[in-house]
């Protein structure tokens, strides 16, 4: 037996497991003592009812169930080899779908491994010195590592949501993560999760090397054979490069080596937060916010300003905002929470839609003119910070009107603050559109618009600058045979999900390749 039931409880409610299951029961006509199996399969919260409530859908069975369908692994030792340049989440899930597949995954990571990475991170907010290569984008995880762990994906035709989120409960992550309609790992927990993963390809025969950066490609004429690592070390076999956005040392060595590429769009703006509190008044509409039941609130906004888009982007309820430069000299801002999301703060990605077209071409035009806009962005905020990692900052309400803020609240940001005028950091047509943007969204939802919120500069690194021409059948780059760029860094995917999806696939079209 096995019945699928719809609920809609009070907060208070569907925190008490044993009420879920005898209410479940009871719609479903059965005695609990029938059940064997009680699982939630779909969380989602109703903010427009007053008081809020949760929307369950309860699985119930005479049967103990798996909450989740385990994957099988071959042993590879001795299989054909294939190199995977990066280990993110592309990288990962493309190195456990080959080892599905029977194919031996060489994974190479620039990076060193999650728990050293938490150590860097830890002396990069205290010292503000930059670790190159081991940072909040590169090492083992990715950025998506240290970014709340978000699982939301509009991305469901490109591949198989649910086997990604079935692996990642079979490496350790909460089984919440099945049910909940927007599900996140969090920063704390995924550390956990990353060194699964690893320790399964390493078990099955892959292989995973950390401090191990690939400077450049072997190639017999038109076709990719291998890659050589800084220290010199050669790797022999077909390429799945998943790199991630920020690594524009690849990017510039693709440029010069003449293999396709071209400018993408990109989003641009400011990481924005607000006292926690706040969000959850305004989107629980009820005074006490949250109370002890409900999480902490989140928002998405979106509009069209002078035919850009202008939208939230990651946003870390009960988080705290990070300094994610990759390089001495920069100054990025993102954003990260816990599990718990426990923090005192809200904070988002607050940006702007730039397209390639919006640049002045003679010293923005190029594969690369997005990407190196992007980065003169991230030096100026360096030098308007007094050239340290502590952000450029102003209230919401005085940005808005143009307006010096006296001073700043207090803030999640480790490294501290500087107090600025916003409008002269960022670029125009972007800080316009910003500040209209936040006017429309204030009027969409009270208190959201407040000089309680600062804008900390600048956010810039949403998504690659690049994209890595490919062939949408094949999956194999345009002109180079045996190259297939993969994941977010490649132009073809965002977040951790789709990057996962598309890790997968690469690795099943590595797969056709090495069979024909």
């Amino acid at each position: 037996m096995q019945k699928d039931i719809n609920l809609r409880l009070s907060a208070k409610e569907a925190a008490d497991t044993s009420l879920i299951r005898t209410k479940a029961a009871a719609k479903a006509g059965l005695s609990p003592s029938d059940i064997s199996s009680c699982r939630v399969i779909r969380r989602s919260i109703d903010a427009r009812r007053t008081p809020v409530v949760v929307d369950l859908v309860v699985r119930l069975s005479s049967e103990d169930e798996q909450a989740y369908q385990a994957t099988t692994y071959q042993m590879v030792n001795n299989a054909k080899a294939v190199i995977v340049v990066g280990a993110g989440p592309a990288g990962l899930f493309a190195g456990l779908r080959l080892l599905e597949l029977g194919l031996k995954p060489i994974v190479l990571e620039r990076g060193v491994d999650v728990h050293q990475r938490k150590k860097d991170i830890a002396t990069l907010m205290k010292t503000g010195k930059v670790n190159a290569e081991s940072n909040y984008s590169f090492g083992e995880g990715g950025p998506g590592a240290f970014s709340d762990g978000k699982l939301y994906t509009r991305a469901t035709k490109r591949g198989d949501v649910s086997k990604v989120l079935d692996q990642l409960c079979q490496h350790g992550a909460s089984l919440d993560i099945l049910s909940d309609a927007h599900p996140h790992l969090g920063s704390d927990r995924l550390p956990v999760v990353v060194e699964a993963i690893r320790n399964t390809i390493t078990a099955f025969g892959g292989e995973v090397h950390f401090k191990s950066k690939v400077t450049s490609f072997l190639r017999n004429a038109s076709q990719l054979v291998g890659v050589v690592t800084q220290s010199g070390q050669t790797f022999h076999g077909p390429v799945i490069l998943a790199t991630g956005h920020s690594a524009r040392d690849m990017y510039r060595y693709l440029d010069e080596e003449g293999i396709a590429l071209e400018p993408k769009a990109l989003a641009i703006g400011v990481r924005l937060e607000h006292p926690q509190h706040l969000i959850d008044q305004m989107q629980y509409k009820q005074k006490e916010g949250r109370g002890l039941y409900l999480p902490a609130a989140e928002y998405s906004f979106a509009a069209q300003i002078k035919e850009r888009g202008v939208y939230s982007f990651c946003m870390c309820p009960g988080g705290f905002v990070i300094a994610a430069a990759t390089e001495d000299g920069q100054q990025v801002v993102n954003g990260m929470s816990s599990a718990s999301r426990s923090g005192p703060f809200a904070n988002s990605g607050m940006v702007v839609e730039l397209k390639p077209e919006d640049l002045e071409q003679d010293k923005f035009g190029g594969a690369l003119g997005v990407m190196n806009f992007q980065e003169a962005l991230e030096r100026r905020s360096f030098r308007a910070s007094g050239e340290s990692i502590k952000a450029p900052a102003q209230r919401m309400v005085d940005f808005v009107n143009h307006r010096v803020s006296k001073d700043l609240p207090e803030t999640s940001y480790i490294p501290g603050l500087v107090n600025s005028d916003l409008h002269r950091v960022l670029p125009q047509f972007i800080s316009q559109r910003l500040a209209l943007g936040f006017e429309a969204f204030g009027k969409k939802a009270s208190r959201f618009l407040t000089n309680e919120a600062i804008l900390l500069a600048a956010e810039t690194r949403t998504s690659s600058p690049v994209r890595i021409l490919r062939d949408p059948e094949t999956r194999m780059h345009t002109t180079l045979r045996g190259l297939f760029p993969c994941g977010e860094g490649s132009g073809y995917a965002g977040g951790i999900v789709s990057a996962a999806m598309d890790g997968m696939a690469s690795a099943d079209a590595v797969k056709a390749y090495m069979e024909c």
